[in-house]
């Protein structure tokens, strides 16, 4: 690719330091003048969770000393955006960091694991094969010039995957060959203040309005749902406080398409903060099972330090019901799609594939529902019990009294 004015950029040289500390390793990432542009120095653990013929699986395993740069990674367009750090190890596995800045910080923007489950030794007995990608955005950044630094665990949640760093060096946007001496310590190395009591917290929305939606395709419809939607999102003000919020997604306000294929249902809605929100249901057709796999945000917060709020997960397995069955929970159900997006559901009611006009299938309950069936049913029968305890000893206490009497 010819870089501006005509010239041809030399190739990205990347580089593994020899430094490794255990699973530990320096990873460098080297524009083609040889200027270290990424550093970044740590140890990892992934946490995955993997489908087997005998059930789900978990797996952990660790970043292997042997783990190298790919040549993928990037310095970006003139080393002020868009670059990225890209590691690759074992049989296929990859793990991406992608940077970005403004003026005064930079920080690890998303997170991205690429798996194999085609790695037998990794993940045996594995039902599905092939590369499986989750990602998500990261709490890691700090100020231009420094170095994060965190000797505390970092856990970031992807779907079915944790990855923890450990003992964590990074830095991008490097301006000399090494790490800065000046460090950013991460939140969670730093002592906890005292403060003073605060004010009393902003009350909670009020529960979100119940709508019916429904998407349509040249079949008919293939999405039925009726349910109601409260964004909860934790970020960064602009005052450099992180708090955690509700916002309603109000019908009235909102409008809502959706596309409709054989086994993938898309209900996407938008308004004026709210620019995207897009629920994918899936239907696997082995085990006619149909549930929500995939949920895409993408919102405004005025009063953010990032004004774009985005968030992604595509392995979700929630609201499942048997195909050509709905699936209905009046509980308050709390969807967590990132660490810092979850999607709360108010008596919903839904149906995917298989929908006959506008009615809804068989119901399929959610556990949330049985288990609050089941704390009445106890509380009588332990009632029920009682009473018959205190009628047995009356009556047994009855027969002892008349059987002092004689009969002249």
């Amino acid at each position: 690719m010819a870089a501006p004015g005509g010239a041809r950029r030399r190739p990205l040289l990347l580089l593994l330091f020899g430094l490794v500390h255990g699973a530990s390793a320096v990873f460098v990432v080297k524009d083609g003048n040889g200027t270290a542009c990424i550093m970044a120095d740590f140890s990892a653990t992934f946490l995955t969770s993997y489908d087997t013929r005998s059930g789900p699986q978990n797996k952990s395993f660790e970043l292997p000393a042997g783990a190298e740069v790919s040549n993928s990674s990037s310095c970006g367009k003139e080393n002020a955006s868009d670059s990225s750090l890209v590691i690759t190890f074992g049989r296929g596995h990859t793990l991406t960091l992608t940077f970005t800045r403004n003026a005064t910080r930079y920080k690890v923007q998303l997170m991205r694991f690429a798996y194999n489950l085609s790695d037998t030794d990794t993940f045996p007995n594995s039902s599905f094969t092939g590369v499986k990608t989750v990602e998500s955005a990261t709490d890691i950044r700090a100020d231009v010039n420094t170095t994060y630094r965190c000797a505390s665990e970092t856990r970031i949640h992807m779907g079915s995957v944790v990855v923890t760093l450990r003992a964590a060096a990074i830095q991008a946007y490097l301006s000399s060959s090494s790490f800065s001496r000046a460090e950013t310590r991460c939140a969670q190395d730093l002592p906890t203040p005292t403060t003073p009591p605060q004010p009393a917290p902003t009350p909670a929305p009020a529960s979100p309005v119940v709508f019916r939606y429904n998407v349509s395709g040249s079949n008919g419809t293939c999405l039925l749902a009726s349910m109601g939607l409260q964004l909860n999102i934790t970020y960064r003000t602009v005052d450099n406080e992180t708090v955690t919020r509700e916002f309603n997604v109000n019908p009235n306000k909102t409008t809502f398409g959706g596309s409709c294929s054989t086994t993938l249902a898309t209900l996407s809605l938008h308004s004026e903060n709210l620019l995207l929100l897009v629920l994918q249901f899936v239907m696997n057709e082995s085990s006619s099972k149909v549930f929500l796999q995939g949920v895409q945000l993408n919102l405004t917060l005025p009063d953010a330090e990032d004004v774009s709020f985005t968030a992604t997960n595509s392995s979700l397995r929630a609201l499942q019901a048997t195909a050509g069955n709905s699936y209905k929970c009046n509980t308050e159900q709390r969807l967590q799609v990132t660490s810092t997006f979850s999607l709360n559901l108010f008596r919903v009611w839904v149906q995917a594939f298989r929908v006959d006009g506008d009615k809804f299938g068989p119901v399929e309950e959610c556990q949330l529902d049985e288990n609050s069936m089941l704390i009445p049913i106890a509380v009588g029968g332990a009632l029920a019990g009682l009473v018959l305890i205190v009628l047995l000893a009356y009556l047994i206490g009855r027969k002892r009294s008349h059987a002092g009497y004689q009969t002249i």
